[in-house]
């Protein structure tokens, strides 16, 4: 019987004859960003410029953060939006005068940002997320949901929803609550590496009376 194994989570580009996906957390070198092992960005031109091209801050100091956790899926072009890509909407305009400075950044309260800030932006584990779908600020993605292509997160998304449009509403739910809460107490995406690995078929499969054998380390 051949030795199981898995790929290496430190390899930006886990598909050698496929460079267009990569692993994101050998990626990371912004303390505002945290990606689990395992999740991958799939883009044809540039993929190792997910942080730059996809997410969008323009000011990195509001301290708001972008949380994804493991084994999600991000297709081609989704952006998330985080809290620095906002206006002031506390008075009558919302044209930042301010950064242009000229003597306009004069008598600007910052206060006016903060008071639209909307907390950090929480991917789960497990999420598939479709091409050039947008997340906006604050948002949480639970896990095992999926975002359609396209569609506009402006609220969060319930564990094991599928989401579409603009502004995106629950399209349905892939199980019934029962089920749902039983495989969020399994979260076989925490199991040791070692552990997913043998039970790849019980995750991959349907029978969830298998999924829960193998969380107790139970032959299926």
């Amino acid at each position: 019987m051949p030795t199981l194994s898995a790929p290496d989570p430190t390899r930006i580009h886990p598909l050698p004859a496929h460079r267009r996906v990569v692993f994101l957390k050998p990626l990371v070198d912004r303390p505002n960003v945290e990606i689990g092992e395992f999740t991958y960005y799939d883009d044809p031109k540039a993929p190792e410029r997910f942080l730059d091209d996809c997410v969008l801050h323009h000011y990195d100091f509001l301290g708001d953060r972008l949380v994804i956790g493991r084994f999600t899926a991000i297709a081609t072009g989704v952006r998330f939006m985080m809290n620095g890509c906002n206006h002031a909407m506390t008075g009558f305009s919302t044209f930042p005068f301010g950064i242009f400075g000229c003597g306009w950044e004069e008598g600007f309260d910052f206060e006016t940002i903060r008071a639209g800030l909307k907390g950090d932006t929480v991917v789960g584990n497990d999420v598939w997320i479709g091409t050039e779908a947008m997340i906006m600020p604050g948002v949480e993605i639970g896990n095992g949901a999926i975002v359609a292509a396209r569609a506009v997160v402006a609220s969060d998304v319930p564990p094991y929803a599928v989401v579409g449009g603009n502004p995106a509403r629950v399209i349905r739910m892939r199980h019934a609550p029962e089920v749902i809460a039983r495989l969020e107490a399994i979260a076989w995406w925490d199991w040791p590496i070692e552990k997913i690995t043998a039970g790849l078929d019980a995750i991959r499969g349907a029978d969830l009376a298998a999924l829960e054998r193998a969380a107790e380390g139970r032959a299926a």
